[in-house]
């Protein structure tokens, strides 16, 4: 682990809770509009979660492969930021959806480009079908939480390397642009918190 501030428990459990949700899942169709949807426009989605106690903050969705059997909501990834409107902690994370053909690959662990291990977080694991051939397509949700520092030292571009079980290895990308906007909106969001405070 990166020698470097953890966030509560409370705010990591709150992120594991919203994470099923704050990106679109792999079951059944896509769904356009919402904290959910595919975000055309490439703005950032800001949603509230647990009776307003978080925000979740979504960024545009990124393909790292082309959509699954052509299926949108497949095989892409993207940054989401949890601000805890009541202390001001954030906690970051670089969402992947991977859905593929053939052996499992059942992903567990995640690394910086300098090699430093970030905390990797399973979220969902799923058999989409098996032919008769033994053939079998799957459907993996998984995270790397993205310490503060890290990502205020990557607005020049972000990059993270998971691996699996099977042997599988990826790199995700992020542009710089991307990391800067979503550290630009979490800040917006804080500064507003920190108004009502300031004026009493």
């Amino acid at each position: 682990m990166m020698p470097m501030p953890r966030p509560t428990s409370t705010l990591i459990a709150a992120v594991l809770l919203a994470g099923l949700a704050a990106c679109a899942g792999v079951q059944g169709p896509s769904v356009s509009g919402g904290p959910t949807g595919p975000n055309a426009e490439g703005a950032i989605t800001v949603a509230k979660e647990q009776n307003g106690k978080f925000l979740s903050f979504v960024s545009p969705k990124i393909q790292h492969d082309p959509p699954f059997l052509g299926v949108s909501g497949t095989n892409f990834d993207c940054l989401r930021s949890y601000l805890d409107t009541r202390s001001g902690e954030t906690a970051n994370q670089l969402y992947v959806e991977d859905s593929y053909v053939g052996k499992k690959r059942e992903w567990s662990a995640a690394s910086d480009e300098r090699g430093q291990p970030l905390r990797f977080i399973p979220i969902s694991s799923n058999e989409i079908t098996c032919d008769a051939g033994g053939g079998c397509s799957y459907a993996e949700e998984f995270a790397a939480a993205l310490p503060e520092p890290l990502m205020r030292a990557s607005t020049n571009g972000l990059m993270v390397t998971f691996t699996a079980k099977s042997g599988a290895r990826t790199i995700i990308q992020v542009p710089g642009a991307q990391v800067a906007a979503q550290l630009a909106a979490v800040d917006s969001a804080k500064k507003g918190l920190a108004q009502p405070t300031a004026a009493k």
